[in-house]
């Protein structure tokens, strides 16, 4: 039976979602670990978005197949006995066979969190970035506009050896501020290796001074990754949510 999985994780002490040959410490690890004990044989979770070491999620989306026909109910239960603190699952239902979280995704949500001032958020702080410097906010709010739409994204992009495809379709860039919280909301239909970050990170620049608002489509149009800002730290970055 094949199973469609909602997962919020904190991924702070995560060496990323992805599990890798010289660490056990991933999300996939840990959910995999739970579910082949239940199903008495090794089985293979596949994540909507591979989300680096580090970054957050509120709604992680992931599919597994079981052997066997369990309750959707007791899958659910058994996961969130087993997993760690700062691992849940939301929610599960039984799929269509041929459902899989990252293939059959049509559009990934991302939001990321910045702190301004001079005073910490202390309960925020691992879901937070810190810029102490004044951020004009409206500039950036006119560079995310300009970074919307069906655009190569290869400047954007952290895989310099990258062999696919490096358009994608950003359909909004929120910017928002609610006194000394930032927030900035990216919705398109997927995004590239460190893409959302570099995004955020060339964004904070403008709101910096470091760049013109207007100097986006130059970016773009470079497709060189030296052209963009820097990698917002992962602490910031939490995937909301995966549509389908």
């Amino acid at each position: 039976m094949n199973y469609k999985l909602t997962i919020q994780y904190d991924g702070t002490r995560y060496d990323g979602w992805q599990k890798q040959g010289n660490t056990d410490n991933t999300v996939q690890g840990k959910l995999e670990g739970v579910l082949s004990r239940l199903a008495g044989t090794p089985v293979e979770v596949h994540g909507a978005g591979r989300t680096d070491a580090g970054v957050h999620a509120l709604g992680q989306t992931a599919s597994v197949k079981l052997p066997g026909d369990r309750p959707a109910e007791e899958v659910l239960a058994c996961l969130n006995r087993y997993l760690p603190e700062d691992i849940a699952v939301t929610a599960a239902e039984k799929a269509d066979a041929r459902f899989h979280a990252r293939l059959s995704a049509k559009g990934k949500v991302y939001q990321y969190r910045v702190r301004m001032g001079s005073v910490p958020d202390v309960f925020r702080r691992k879901f937070q970035y810190r810029v102490e410097e004044p951020l004009d906010v409206e500039a950036m709010g006119r560079a995310a506009a300009l970074l919307c739409g069906t655009h190569d994204f290869r400047s954007f992009c952290a895989n310099k050896r990258y062999r696919k495809s490096t358009v994608r379709t950003v359909t909004s860039i929120e910017v928002k501020a609610d006194g000394a919280d930032l927030s900035l909301t990216f919705h398109g239909d997927g995004f590239l290796y460190n893409m959302v970050r570099i995004l955020t990170g060339t964004l904070l620049e403008v709101g910096l001074g470091e760049r013109k608002a207007e100097d986006m489509p130059a970016i773009l149009a470079a497709l060189d990754r030296a052209r963009a800002g820097k990698t917002a730290p992962a602490q910031g970055l939490t995937l909301l949510r995966v549509e389908y």
